[in-house]
């Protein structure tokens, strides 16, 4: 069978998969031209979607960019920036100037510490190998912080392209529908195939007759918990609206249960806080550790969720990992789920997470 092409982006047709590049339905597929379901959406509702590839995928399309000038919108989640932030960007898209916007502001607490937050990100991206120009903290949703934004990407850019990167599950799709409106103030936006004849779906957006800004697929991260839970878990794990921090007194041998998707023990130190910032949908259990297994075994599901019936068909076991937390306000960070804070040092805690969804540690920007 004759294999078709968008002609839009370029990317090779497929009617299998809503969720990868080039899906388009099967009676769309036959019409004398065919567009993807990404691209129809964009050129007749001016409405971008996302699409996730695979790290591979990712990074043979990223390759076709390197050499081309241009700037790097690093689109991270605020709520999951361990989670979201590319590691050595620069390697991947080559020698471009980094802009970082952290979004869904609107889900942290009011209080938070904007100059803080933002010293904070600069350290995160460097340590992740990458060095940005500038560093913007927005919602999409909300429209906040897009204006400024907006200004940055017209000075930085130089009258060069605009790339727009990020992982699957940051919000890029509402944020480049944002800022399409900020930046064209056109309703009739048109996909080109900015690379003729690849099969990775680019998508153009054009900024004035020679430069465009250009959405790149999503990098699929499966270290997240999103890659592990259902649509229905998915949506009570992932918030909706501003954090409100839940905070639990515990004595060593005390646990923990984040509904039944991850586990905190407090195994060894004096009586501490452990400050919990999840989705406010999400039920927090507080357990005897000597009870823990137990009631895990018998009540995840049920009492412990989510995870629902769907995710508990393809979750992994959980896996253990202990850390010995040496200074104050240390986070412990579970990707794609939230963190706990633990303000003072001189503990030990084991971390339980699905085997893949990697627990890690980081100064707290809170």
């Amino acid at each position: 069978m004759e294999e078709l092409i968008c002609q839009g982006c370029g990317v090779s047709i497929q009617t299998t998969d809503p969720d990868r590049a080039g899906y388009t339905p099967k009676a769309a597929a036959e019409k004398e031209t065919v567009l993807c379901q990404r691209c129809f959406r964009l050129k007749h509702y001016n409405d971008i979607q996302d699409v996730s590839m695979t790290d591979d995928d990712f990074l043979k399309m990223i390759s076709q960019i390197r050499d081309q000038e241009g700037l790097v919108v690093h689109l991270v989640d605020i709520f999951d920036v361990d989670g979201t932030m590319i590691e050595s960007l620069p390697r991947i898209v080559g020698n471009k100037k980094v802009i970082l916007a952290a979004n869904k502001m609107d889900l942290l607490p009011k209080s938070t510490n904007h100059n803080k937050l933002t010293k904070w990100l600069r350290t995160a991206a460097k340590e992740a190998g990458i060095s940005v120009e500038a560093v913007y903290l927005i919602s999409s949703v909300k429209g906040h912080g897009m204006s400024g934004l907006t200004e940055a990407i017209e000075e930085y850019r130089n009258g060069k392209d605009v790339y727009i990167v990020g992982m699957t599950n940051v919000g890029k799709s509402t944020f480049i529908n944002k800022l399409i409106q900020k930046t064209t103030g056109t309703k009739d936006a048109i996909t080109t195939s900015y690379f003729p004849g690849t099969t990775l779906g680019f998508i153009e957006i054009p900024l004035d007759d020679d430069t465009a800004l250009i959405d790149t697929p999503g990098i699929v991260n499966r270290k997240q918990m999103a890659h592990y839970v259902s649509d229905h878990d998915l949506k009570l794990i992932t918030p909706k609206k501003e954090i409100k921090p839940r905070v639990y007194q515990l004595n060593n041998q005390q646990t923990l249960y984040f509904g039944g998707l991850a586990r905190l023990d407090f195994v060894k130190g004096e009586r501490q806080s452990f400050v919990c910032y999840f989705s406010n949908e999400l039920a927090i259990h507080r357990t005897k550790l000597k009870n823990a297994d137990n009631l895990l075994n018998e009540h995840r599901g049920g009492l412990l969720s989510p995870p629902g019936h769907d995710t508990l068909e393809k979750i992994p076991e959980l896996t253990e990992r202990t850390f010995r937390l040496q200074h104050e306000k240390t986070d412990i960070v579970f990707p794609g789920l939230g963190w706990v804070t633990v303000p003072e040092g001189g503990i030990t805690v084991k971390a339980h997470s699905p085997k893949g969804v990697q627990v890690s540690l980081r100064k707290s920007f809170i």
